[in-house]
C-alpha cells in the first residue's frame, strides 16, 4: 500500500464536501476560492460538480490545472431510471450526453455515474439493471470519442428503491462485463461498500484498468440522516486501510476523493477547518 502518512499528493477533494452544492448548506465558497484552498494544502486534486460548473467548464478546468491540482472527475450523470428520473428515455439519454460533453469541457477523464432507482411499474432490480446497462451502452461510444470514461457507481442498499438499483460491486462489475466497453468502470466508495465482504473478491474480478474512482468518508455508527449524515474520515465504523488494500491489491493506484455530505456537522463548519481535517485524517486513517 502507498504510504501517505507524509505525502498526501494522492488526496483529492469532491466539492460536495463543503456543502456549498446544496442549497441553504456551506459557507458557499466560489469555486475560485476552493481551487486555491485546495492548492494551497497541497491537494493533489478535484472533483466538481455540474451544478457549480454551468457554461464555464473549460474556464474552470483551466484554473484548476493552473493551481497544480487534476482535474480528477465529474459529478454525476443523470439518473438513468427510476422514480427520480427525467420522464422520457430522450430526455434522459440527452443529459446523459451533455453530462459527457461538459466533462469534456472540463478536462475531467470520468464521469461518475448513479444509476437511478427502480423503475416505476417493476418490482425488485433485474430490470432496472438491464435499463441501466442499456443505456451506459448506448452512451459509452459517444463518451468514448470524448475521451471520457463512465465510473458506475453502487449505493448502500438502502439507497436501492429511489436512487440506485445498483447496490453491490458485484453488479457493478456485471453491467462492465455486459456493456463490453473498455472505457466503462467502476467507483469505489466506501460509504456505499464498507459492509460488503466480497469486495476484495469483487475488485479483483474486476481487474486493472476498471476502477476509475476511490471515494473517502465513514459511516457512522448513528446514522440520522443516510443521505447527509457521512463521517470524516476516523469516526466511523468504516475499515479504511483494509478496504484500500483491496482497492490498491486491484491495482488502482489513483487519486483518493474526499467525498462527505454531512449537513449537521461538517457543512456548518468553516470550510477551512474542513480542508484542514480531509488532510490531517488522509495522512493518518486512510
Amino acid at each position: 500500500m502507498r504510504d501517505f502518512s507524509t505525502d498526501h499528493s494522492a488526496l483529492a477533494l469532491n466539492t460536495a464536501t463543503l456543502g456549498h452544492n446544496v442549497d441553504g448548506h456551506g459557507a458557499g465558497w466560489p469555486v475560485e476560492r476552493v481551487i486555491d484552498a485546495c492548492a494551497e494544502r497541497g491537494f493533489g486534486g478535484i472533483v466538481f460538480w455540474r451544478r457549480e460548473i454551468g457554461r464555464r467548464g473549460a474556464e474552470i478546468g483551466a484554473r484548476a490545472r493552473a493551481a497544480g491540482l487534476a482535474v480528477a472527475g465529474l459529478c454525476r450523470a443523470p439518473f438513468l431510471v427510476g422514480p427520480l428520473a427525467l420522464p422520457t428515455r430522450s430526455a434522459i439519454m440527452d443529459d446523459f450526453r451533455a453530462s459527457i460533453a461538459m466533462a469534456a469541457e472540463l478536462g475531467a477523464p470520468v464521469l461518475t455515474i448513479v444509476a437511478g432507482g427502480v423503475e416505476p411499474g417493476t418490482r425488485g432490480v433485474s430490470e432496472s439493471l438491464k435499463r441501466v446497462a442499456d443505456r451506459v451502452a448506448e452512451a459509452a461510444p459517444y463518451a468514448a470519442t470524448h475521451k471520457v470514461k463512465l465510473a458506475l457507481e453502487p449505493l448502500h442498499p438502502v439507497y436501492g428503491g429511489d436512487r440506485s438499483c445498483l447496490v453491490t460491486m458485484r453488479d457493478a462489475v456485471d453491467l462492465c462485463e455486459a456493456i463490453g466497453h473498455a472505457n466503462v468502470g467502476v467507483a469505489v466508495d466506501v460509504y456505499h461498500v464498507w459492509w460488503d465482504t466480497t469486495l476484495g473478491v469483487e475488485l479483483e474480478r474486476a481487474g486493472a484498468g476498471r476502477i476509475l474512482g476511490y471515494h473517502l468518508c465513514d459511516w457512522l455508527a448513528e446514522t440520522h440522516d443516510v443521505l447527509v449524515d457521512r463521517g470524516m474520515m476516523g469516526e466511523g465504523v468504516a475499515d479504511l486501510k483494509a478496504i484500500r488494500a483491496a482497492v490498491e491489491a486491484a491495482c488502482y493506484r489513483g487519486l483518493c476523493e474526499v467525498e462527505i455530505f454531512s449537513a449537521a456537522n461538517w457543512w456548518k463548519r468553516d470550510p477551512a477547518e474542513v480542508l484542514d481535517a480531509c488532510v490531517e485524517r488522509f495522512r493518518t486513517v486512510c
